[in-house]
């Protein structure tokens, strides 16, 4: 059993591949929802180191400055990808997050593109298309949860 982060840019596919791996009857933790980020676009450290010690198989969801102090408390770091263009489409186009429908906001996820997404590539133990199949990719996930999971 395994702990895995799905992270990337707003617009990849992270909660929707959460949802997939929920109604699989996986445990998960999407952080964009129910206080695990602080203000200053931060987790919760306290409220994570307990969760992820409560829990030897789980999928959490998230893009904070400070993942990176939790890698170490995960066996794998899905980085989830998707051209600027696909993440614009879907930002806009989303009805359950209303992050992104703004134009400054749009100027700010291509910026985190540029600046960011090289962070999250270089700490990622694997990368994913999230252009492909949400079945697909909760497959791709599921076999990382499994015992020497790759």
């Amino acid at each position: 059993m395994a702990r895995v982060l799905v992270t990337g840019m707003s617009g990849a596919g992270k909660s929707t591949l959460l949802e997939a791996l929920s109604a699989r009857g996986h445990l998960t933790v999407d952080t964009d929802y129910d206080g695990w980020e602080l203000p200053g676009a931060v987790w919760d450290e306290p409220r994570m180191s307990t969760l992820l010690a409560a829990h030897p198989t789980l999928v959490v969801s998230g893009t904070a400055q400070n993942q990176g102090r939790f890698y170490d408390r995960f066996e794998h770091v899905v980085y989830l990808h998707a051209p600027l263009e696909v993440l614009l489409a879907r930002v806009t186009s989303r009805r359950d997050n209303p992050y992104g429908r703004e134009p400054s906001q749009q100027a700010d996820i291509a910026r985190y593109v540029q600046e960011v997404e090289p962070l999250i590539r270089r700490g990622a133990t694997c990368e994913l298309d999230g252009r492909l199949p949400v079945a697909e990719l909760a497959d791709a996930v599921e076999a990382l949860l499994q015992p020497g999971g790759r």
